[in-house]
């Protein structure tokens, strides 16, 4: 699976933005999709999931802000994130598991490039 992110950019705090990641080279609906992130100087850490039956989990820094959601038809896993505060700064990677894996980062077979996000207070 390739795993294309786009979407990312700079926003002022309270702001939104949406991420996507299109997957090519195999049957999408097979695979979980998740939503790491990593800051300078920090460790990749998990923020959103969704499973081929579209279950979702979410890390508790951003529950109620960000919702993850799949367009099988399309082959994207999408990350919508509202009310964006200074501390979501991070590169943001996609990332695709034949297992549904969550927040067990490597319990994910292929990953995308990242996309920046930067949020200015």
């Amino acid at each position: 699976v390739q795993l294309q992110a786009s979407g990312g950019g700079l926003v002022q705090a309270g702001g939104s933005l949406t991420l996507s990641c299109a997957a090519s080279g195999r049957t999408f609906s097979n695979y979980a999709m998740g939503w790491f992130r990593q800051a300078p100087g920090k460790e990749r850490e998990f923020v959103a999931a969704i499973s081929w039956s579209d279950n979702t989990d979410y890390a508790d820094s951003v529950k109620g802000r960000f919702t993850i959601s799949r367009d099988n038809a399309k082959n994207t896993v999408y990350l919508q994130m509202n009310s964006l505060k200074p501390e979501d700064t991070a590169v943001y990677y996609c990332a695709a598991s034949r297992d549904y894996s969550g927040s067990y980062h490597r319990g994910y077979d292929y990953w995308g490039q990242g996309t920046q996000v930067t949020v200015s207070s």
